[in-house]
């Protein structure tokens, strides 16, 4: 079956589905973007997505080019037509088309939404889980508004084709206080007095929806969460760490540049962590089941 997207509300063919050449976030990444995990068909975490979303927008002064209710319609039904009941949902939100100024336009423009998904394989996750990730560093080259969703993701393409560069699943971006986070993940480190360890949320870093719905879980576990900096050696030294985000869940990190975290193993608090989110996602949609 063919894929189908949505463009500024029609259903087309994925391969159809083009913007205008003077669309504000082709020519300035003037727009945001967010990605929902639909698993048996239902969205995972979608009201934290959708107000992360709004979050977005605010801060570039865009007008939302759907009502939350519509959105959630047009979005479920974008995963129906695909036939995919796993599936990664992209949405991204540009100011829309213009002629090219760097200002605002002054004219009332229509925001451009477009919409596409693909497939998502769990049991892929879970298995990575099991053995976990390489994760590399390098310097955060990003702009300042860190915190915003935006669709100028150059800086975190930089670090990401140097993980793949160097065999590593992930970069970690540090700057001159610390790890801030990964290209596309929030980092995190177990200490050796078993604190979980996260960087304080700030304008330098993106609000992970995995991140909140993790720091929820802390507390249930018994386990105490710090948000801080951390840098490299004592994420290197650390007894544990892993990252998080919608598409890799819970994943252990097992070498840090090259250097061996603890035992190269996945360590009991992040499988703990692993087992609590798994429950949170069966319990939000039925399903998948957890590695274990």
């Amino acid at each position: 079956m063919p894929r189908i997207a949505y463009l500024n509300g029609q259903y087309v063919p994925h391969g159809d589905a083009m913007v205008h050449i003077e669309d504000r976030g082709y020519q300035f990444s003037d727009g945001v973007y967010e990605v929902t995990l639909a698993l048996g068909g239902r969205l995972l975490d979608e009201d934290r997505h959708l107000a992360r979303l709004g979050r977005s927008l605010a801060a570039l002064d865009i007008a939302p080019p759907l009502g939350e209710p519509a959105l959630k319609v047009a979005m479920r039904k974008l995963v129906a037509l695909n036939r995919l009941p796993d599936a990664l949902l992209y949405q991204q939100v540009t100011r829309g088309v213009a002629p090219r100024g760097h200002a605002f336009p002054k004219r009332p423009v229509r925001p451009a939404l477009v919409m596409t998904v693909r497939r998502f394989d769990p049991a892929a996750v879970a298995a990575r889980q099991t053995q976990g990730a390489a994760v590399v560093t390098v310097p955060d080259l990003r702009w300042r508004r860190c915190d915003i969703k935006s669709v100028s993701l150059l800086g975190n393409v930089l670090a990401k084709q140097a993980a793949s560069a160097a065999g590593a699943q992930e970069a970690w971006m540090v700057d001159t206080v610390g790890v801030t986070e990964g290209a596309s993940t929030t980092a995190w480190i177990v200490t050796q007095g078993g604190e979980v360890v996260s960087r304080q949320l700030s304008q330098s870093l993106l609000p992970g929806v995995t991140r909140a719905v993790i720091a929820d879980a802390l507390a249930p576990l018994g386990v105490r969460f710090v948000e801080r900096p951390f840098t490299v050696a004592e994420a290197q030294a650390a007894a544990e760490a892993f990252f998080t985000s919608t598409t890799s869940f819970v994943m252990p990190v097992t070498s840090i540049d090259g250097q061996t975290v603890a035992d190269g193993r996945p360590g009991p608090v992040t499988r703990a962590i692993q087992a609590a989110h798994w429950a949170h996602v069966r319990a939000a949609t039925g399903r998948p089941q957890s590695p274990r």
